[in-house]
């Protein structure tokens, strides 16, 4: 009897692509980002009712947001120290409880110097709650880090939108603008009372083939200086583009303050967009993509003197630099996702330096030169994370051709 041939086998089924899963720690992570988004977002606005109430200089007032940025800088250097210290799980609660006793502690303060004191507190231990969802998400998600990332500062986003509105209408009423300051509270408590018994995720450990990385690598330092450029770009824009839109179209401020609105709009149809495309599109290209929509849209919204195609270039502004964030994010903790904690924590030292910097540096050019002539840094800013971003994709490219190679001569 001859020897049977083995029977033919099927082909395998194609593997479905399952795309992000939220799990109920997910949930629980984009609810704690969009709390500190939300009273982040705040401070801006808040401002301007607390120099009318304890008569503030704008010097004075903008102390708040500095201090702000101070304490993301000291949460950018030490919270992985922090969570190699106390663990993820309680960093990420005792962070919550703090951002939670600090914004109480500005709501119920009545003099400048606790005010700055409280902003300064939201800060740091503020960031150090970011700094954990960040990393949590990351390690939780693994391939679709940046779909997370991005989906969660699109709840982020969200929730800064609503600041304005709740301190606007928090003041119409006999409790006041600090009222809206209790209810961002009361909301932080409820998320933290659905989640206070979820397991937080662990760091991933390094690849067995790899020994452990000391430091974080170079092309993460790269991304961190992407990152730095950019947020410096969101913020210059945040802070000063309202004022622009007033100078450029003749407007008071009054209507330049609702027309602004369409930057966010973009930034929400923005984040959502690139949420479902990072499920299946490197962050890194993605990145790029949307550097370049930010150089059609600054141009129409900087230099155009058409109305309709300055408000189009202010959406394609929103749309585009919203989301090299967690676009910028997302690539850094791949490239250096055995170190996430750390890696996170210095991300947030980079956008706690650009937002101490940025928008004081325009300030002053445009004190000097104008605020057109000045908004000009921003393209500066551009330019420079294109130039990174380029020199870092091609280190990437090549980094995972070599890895490639290598894996074939293994496999001969």
């Amino acid at each position: 009897m001859s020897a049977s041939r083995p029977l033919a086998q099927p082909p395998p089924a194609p593997v479905r692509d399952a795309g992000l899963r939220r799990d109920p720690y997910t949930w629980l992570a984009y609810g704690l980002l969009a709390c500190f988004a939300h009273v982040q977002a705040g401070l801006g606005p808040l401002i301007a009712f607390l120099r009318a109430e304890l008569g503030l200089s704008y010097t004075v007032g903008g102390l708040h947001v500095s201090a702000f940025a101070l304490g993301m800088v000291g949460g950018g250097l030490s919270g992985d120290r922090l969570a190699a210290r106390w663990g993820r799980r309680r960093l990420l609660w005792r962070g919550t409880a703090g951002m939670a006793a600090g914004t109480l502690f500005l709501g119920l303060a009545h003099h400048v110097a606790l005010t700055v004191a409280a902003a300064l507190l939201i800060g740091f231990l503020g960031i150090l709650v970011v700094i954990m969802v960040q990393a949590t998400l990351s390690d939780h998600h693994g391939p679709r880090r940046a779909a997370a990332l991005t989906e969660a500062n699109l709840g982020a986003i969200l929730a800064a939108g609503l600041a304005p509105l709740c301190l606007g209408l928090a003041h119409g009423t006999r409790l006041g603008w600090r009222a809206a300051l209790g209810g961002a509270v009361l909301a932080l408590a409820l998320v933290a009372l659905a989640g206070r018994r979820l397991a937080v995720p662990s760091a991933v450990p390094p690849v067995a083939a790899m020994a452990p990385r000391r430091r974080l690598p170079a092309v993460f330092w790269a991304l961190w200086t992407v990152l730095l450029l950019t947020v410096a770009m969101e913020w210059s824009v945040v802070g000063w583009g309202t004022e622009l839109l007033a100078n450029l179209g003749g407007l008071s401020l009054d209507r330049a303050a609702p027309l602004f609105s369409l930057y966010f709009a973009g930034g929400a149809v923005g984040r959502f967009a690139n949420s479902r495309w990072a499920v299946r599109v490197p962050a890194r290209h993605l990145l790029l993509y949307m550097l370049a929509v930010v150089a059609v849209g600054l141009p129409l919204f900087w230099l155009v003197n058409q109305a309709g195609l300055r408000l189009a270039g202010l959406a394609l502004l929103g749309f585009g630099i919203s989301s090299l964030f967690p676009l910028g994010l997302g690539a850094a903790l791949e490239v250096a996702q055995d170190h996430s904690d750390a890696a996170s924590s210095r991300v947030t030292l980079a956008a706690g330096t650009a937002m101490l910097l940025a928008p004081f540096t325009l300030g002053w050019l445009a004190d000097h030169v104008g605020l057109q002539r000045a908004f000009g840094v921003v393209a500066l800013f551009l330019v420079a994370a294109v130039a990174v971003t380029l020199a870092t994709h091609r280190a990437l490219t090549r980094r995972d051709g070599a890895v490639l190679a290598s894996g074939h001569e293994a496999g001969r």
